[in-house]
């Protein structure tokens, strides 16, 4: 409801306006009078209407004036100004404070609520456009965030190397030379365990802190899980790489610093991982990082570590065993039984030719392994959470033989999950869609209304119904604006805003890329049929 502000010093003349408004039936509400420009402006800065009749011939501060003051402290406050005939002339500087609308005194009915009409309709628009942009700008962050988010779990599980650094530099407006992998670890001293609440407050004020640091680096914040968080570092050119570790230990100190002004209930943990100028390789930097942070883990009088580089010999026989890792975590993430176990064998051959089949490396190996798959199946949806603790003092044979045994039921979970969950998931979200169409709706939330990454729902989407969501989308709005185009009492535009689109403009291009004719055209085709 638009509030109504009237100011007139004949009190008659405000009676009257007053009482044509209240009647008008309007979605307006008057909400208060004054006699003059000094009160006016009083009352405009106490109650802020959204219109205001003013009178421009008043004693002491006329209504020109008061308008210039008005706007001075609320500039979205409209205006209609009342005039007599012989000072119309006196309302031409009122102009410059963008007011558009005049009624002359007397005024009749009718010309009083067709330019209330007109006001109203335009302050209707501009704060639908305001909504329209906020709900644009909050989509485009929560997508951002998403893609980070993403893409940093993509190159942790070397799933997929589609988007380079120098892509991500231009996306982010600077030049990216090289980034590394810092991960961040909350634990609370002893055998108690953070809650879910309190990991989450944790989670957000990490992504709070580092998106308020980001001068020398771009950060991109990787999921939370468990306890740790891995966050993509991405030096900008003005940082020559061989600064990366004075850099990386500012942050750190900083961090720090900001951690220990909260009320955390747990010690924070930091490790990092040599810096890469490719993206393929950043891989290496995270488990580099995963190893420093096994090792300080071990060290109660330490809250950081730093990596050390790895020799050349021994970079490229990881490079191996990690090609198979990545192998063996796709055919698992494929539920693919068979090809798991044949990889599996081939993992432990990679990890006995890099001498990691002794006990205590074994299990270091493992431990990493199944974070990995622990992500995975989060990530799925698939509710999974019977990690092994691998003992130390297992015999290697008996570890082996744990550890196959979990990667394999892990595999079973995710075919059964594939062949009955997944297919029931996505028949949810097409009811979903089919529901919502005409919404602002938006991939990540159908995915979060079934329970599954935006990720793994727009691939699984398109996987098992052969094609996008988004072209599904497009495909229920045209189909529905087709039906509606035929009843001629509704105007395009009002279709348009029907079927889920917010621009008329963009909603012909779109009609006319599916059908071939635009909706004005379309409309006269099935007319003169």
């Amino acid at each position: 409801m638009l509030k109504i502000l009237i100011v007139d010093d004949e009190v008659l003349e405000r009676k009257a306006l007053s009482k044509i408004i209240s009647n008008s039936k309007k979605d307006v509400m008057v909400i208060g009078e004054a006699p003059n420009g000094r009160i006016a402006i009083e009352m405009a800065d106490q109650y802020r209407p959204d219109i205001i009749f003013m009178d421009i011939k008043m004693p002491g501060i006329d209504g020109v004036q008061a308008v210039k003051e008005i706007k001075k402290f609320a500039p979205d406050i409209r205006f209609i100004m009342v005039s007599a005939f012989n000072t119309f002339e006196y309302a031409k500087e009122v102009m410059q404070q963008g007011v558009k609308e005049y009624i002359l005194k007397p005024s009749r009915k009718e010309d009083i609520l067709s330019s209330l009409q007109r006001v109203a309709d335009e302050i209707l628009l501009d704060r639908r456009k305001k909504e329209e942009q906020e709900e644009l700008r909050k989509n485009l962050e929560r997508a951002v965030s998403i893609a980070q988010k993403e893409w940093v779990s993509s190159l942790l599980l070397s799933r997929v190397q589609d988007i380079s650094l120098e892509e991500w530099g231009q996306l982010l407006g600077v030049e990216i030379t090289s980034a590394y992998i810092m991960l961040f670890f909350i634990q609370r001293p002893g055998e108690a365990e953070l809650s879910t609440a309190e990991k989450e407050e944790w989670y957000q004020w990490l992504k709070k802190t580092l998106d308020l640091m980001k001068t020398e680096h771009e950060f991109m914040v990787g999921p939370l899980t468990e306890n740790q968080v891995p966050v993509l570092c991405l030096c900008k050119k003005t940082v020559e790489r061989t600064s990366f570790r004075t850099n990386a230990q500012k942050i750190i100190d900083h961090m720090f610093q900001l951690f220990q002004k909260k009320s955390f209930k747990g010690n924070l943990r930091i490790t990092v991982g040599n810096p890469y100028n490719q993206a393929y390789e950043l891989t290496k930097s995270y488990h580099e990082a995963m190893e420093a942070l096994k090792t300080l883990l071990k060290k109660s009088g330490r809250s950081y570590l730093f990596s050390g580089k790895l020799g050349a010999n021994e970079s490229q026989s990881v490079s191996g065993v990690l090609k198979v890792e990545k192998q063996l975590l796709d055919a698992i993430r494929q539920g693919d039984m068979n090809q798991v176990l044949l990889l599996f064998n081939s993992y432990i051959k990679g990890l006995k030719d890099h001498n990691k089949l002794e006990r205590n490396q074994l299990k270091k190996s493992f431990d990493e392994m199944f974070v990995l798959i622990s992500r995975m199946l989060h990530e799925l949806g698939i509710p999974y959470e019977t990690t092994p603790v691998m003992d130390e003092s297992w015999e290697t044979e008996v570890a082996l033989e744990k550890g196959k045994n979990y990667i394999l039921e892990a595999a079973r979970h995710v075919q059964v999950w594939r062949n009955n969950h997944a297919k029931g998931m996505l028949h949810m979200a097409k009811e979903f869609i089919e529901a919502h169409f005409a919404e602002s709706i938006t991939l990540e939330q159908v995915a979060e209304y079934v329970e599954l990454s935006p990720y793994y729902f727009s691939k699984l989407f398109k996987d098992r119904f052969g094609m996008t969501f988004i072209d599904y989308l497009t495909e229920l709005r045209i189909k529905q604006a087709k039906m509606m185009i035929v009843d001629q009492g509704k105007s395009l535009k009002e279709i348009c805003y029907s079927v889920g689109y917010k621009d008329p403009n963009y909603f012909s291009r779109v009609f006319k890329k599916h059908t071939g004719l635009s909706p004005t055209e379309y409309r006269k085709a099935i007319i003169y049929e």
